[in-house]
């Protein structure tokens, strides 16, 4: 019988708790080294109706179903690579292709369907995990679905649910995972003392170059190409290879991450031959288990692996990681990692060696919207709209006082209490207005996405008017609002945009009808108004200058000569901006704020 760590029940009573209210597929995420094992198990404890508990690799079968019988319950295995199918009890842990060859022997309903190292499972309806899903979901429609992994982010995809529990939006598009439930930080088990600290060495004795190859349309590396770099630093493995060896006459384990198998070879040559072992793809599953033991009982040391070790092994005694390859995401650097953090009698930390030039953060991975540059660190930014805190990359000064962030979107998002449904807050810390409606869009977008009118992109707008000779281009220093009355005598509301030198050009509008007023918000209020989450009622000119302060003045105003007068032709707004760019006005550059 276990006892399970505080973290480890929080996270089954997050689950339980969970689907007593919803139906859709939910995740908890814990690193490696969290036990998620014992989390399991305590779940099909727990569980009444029957359970599957499936994995991508007979390794993490054997060692969930061990945790489970470890409460003094029997479970079945369905695995090939076990040696055994069996469907006899309320508990299965199988390993996925053996049970999408064998869907006809599973036709009993599951209460519980629990997926271990969840972020394997693709939106593809064709893939192994889906099939088994789809089968399992037409025996019995209510199955909860649960996944469970330590790096919730899949190659291609990005993040593998939709929602956060602390109310944030990972993604825009719907996910078959809808729900991050429970997420346990990697600095808290380290802090707590539950994982072996990483000691990550910036300075090897020399490493390859992997920074100009590309993955190929599958998302992994050619072979060929990983080759071609090895072999063009002919004198790097050995040298690597040997200060490997030196750093680790003090330790008890090592695993090498190698980029090729014959890559593999070559490091595995190196290595003082009684006290290495090497595993690829094609190593025999006897063979390949026999040297898995005999490193476990650290009769050999060196263990060299190429693509085959970094989830579903678990050597708590290791305390030594080299990557001598590159990664083709952060998930799998993370798991990479994570094969020496576990704690061990004698380990007090685990020493990270990286050749390959891997510029992932273990404790920060970049997810999404990669770290811009080298000093940008992550920031907390209130949204204006809802509160919700988020976290983007950003600079600050040496007194801690926010230079800027890239946080385009608010991430928070609402729950209706009524109907349980979610609406995302979509307030914009950049944007590129819509000529045409005024709708804000992501700086990136080239169609609006309310009126599909044809976005302009800001830096061309500016170069474009500089080219023309009737043009004026200037930076709007400020913009004020008053009553003015036209020749007819009716009230109009008159905006006026200064400039330097004592430049103005005014810009007039008339709201005596609804489609003045309509015109005058799409085309005005839209882009300028400061606060975008409180609409802006005010239908007469006198009331909106009384609330001229809610609105923000254009960083740029183009405008081009009618007669006598010059017209507004379109105006340019801070946050439509992506990166800093100079622009000549005039003569004098100026440099664009992101």
């Amino acid at each position: 019988m276990y006892t399970l760590r505080p973290y480890q029940a929080d996270s089954v009573k997050a689950v339980v708790h969970y689907f007593r209210q919803h139906s859709t597929p939910a995740v908890i995420v814990l690193p490696t080294g969290a036990g998620k094992s014992l989390v399991i198990a305590e779940l099909a404890r727990l569980a009444r109706g029957r359970v599957l508990v499936l994995a991508h690799v007979k390794e993490l079968v054997e060692q969930n179903h061990a945790k489970y019988e470890g409460y003094g319950l029997t479970g079945a295995i369905f695995s090939a690579g076990l040696g055994r199918k069996e469907t006899d009890q309320q508990v299965v842990f199988a390993s996925v292709q053996s049970v999408v060859r064998n869907l006809s022997e599973f036709q009993n309903q599951f209460s519980l369907l629990v997926i271990d190292e969840c972020h394997r499972v693709p939106d593809d309806k064709n893939s192994s995990y889906q099939k088994v899903i789809t089968h399992l979901l037409e025996l019995n429609p209510g199955m909860k679905v649960l996944g469970l992994t330590a790096t919730p982010y899949r190659l291609g995809m990005g993040w593998i649910y939709q929602y956060h529990t602390r109310g944030l939006v990972r993604s825009e598009e719907p996910r078959f995972f809808r729900d991050c439930i429970f997420e346990l930080p990697v600095h808290y088990l380290l802090d707590e003392g539950f994982l072996t600290p990483a000691q990550l060495i910036d300075t090897p004795v020399m490493s390859y170059d992997f920074s100009q190859l590309k993955p190929a349309n599958t998302g992994r590396y050619r072979e060929s190409e990983l080759d071609l770099v090895i072999e063009q630093s002919q004198r790097a493995t050995p040298q690597i290879v040997a200060q490997i060896i030196e750093l680790a006459k003090a330790r008890q384990g090592v695993m090498i991450f190698a980029a090729t198998v014959r890559h593999a070879e070559e490091i595995y040559r190196l290595l003082p031959n009684e006290h290495a072992a090497l595993v690829i793809g094609d190593t025999p599953t006897p063979e390949r288990d026999r040297i898995i033991q005999a490193f476990k009982q650290q009769q050999i040391k060196f263990l060299v692996n190429v693509s085959v070790l970094t989830t579903g092994f678990d050597a708590p005694h290791v305390d030594l990681i080299a990557i001598l390859r590159p990664t083709e995401s952060v998930s799998l650097y993370q798991q990479i990692v994570g094969r020496g953090l576990r704690l061990a009698a004698g380990k007090s930390d685990c020493l990270v060696l990286d050749y390959a030039g891997n510029q992932y953060d273990l404790y920060q991975p970049e997810v999404g919207d990669p770290k811009p540059d080298s000093d940008s660190e992550i920031i907390t930014i209130p949204c204006p709209a809802c509160g919700f805190n988020n976290n983007f990359w950003g600079k600050l000064d040496a007194n801690g006082f926010l230079i800027e962030h890239y946080g385009r979107r608010c991430q928070g998002y609402f729950t209706d209490d009524e109907t349980g449904e979610r609406e995302h807050c979509g307030y914009r810390f950049r944007a590129k207005y819509c000529n045409e409606c005024g709708a804000d869009n992501d700086i990136a977008a080239r169609i609006c996405h309310e009126c599909n009118a044809t976005l302009v992109d800001p830096d061309k707008k500016l170069k474009e008017a500089l080219n023309l000779k009737d043009a004026l281009v200037f930076e709007c220093s400020d913009m004020s609002l008053k009553v003015h009355k036209d020749a007819k005598g009716k009230s109009q509301l008159q905006v006026t945009y200064h400039g330097q030198d004592a430049v103005q050009v005014h810009q007039f509008w008339s709201l005596g009808t609804p489609r003045q007023k309509q015109q005058f918000h799409d085309q005005f209020v839209r882009p300028h108004l400061a606060d975008k989450h409180r609409p802006f009622e005010a239908a007469t000119p006198a009331k909106v200058v009384d609330h001229q302060h809610r609105f923000r003045p254009p960083l740029f105003v183009i405008a081009r000569k009618s007669g006598r007068f010059w017209t507004i032709r379109d105006k340019v707004f801070a946050d439509e901006f992506v990166s800093p760019t100079e622009v000549h006005l005039s003569n004098r550059a100026y440099t664009l704020p992101t």
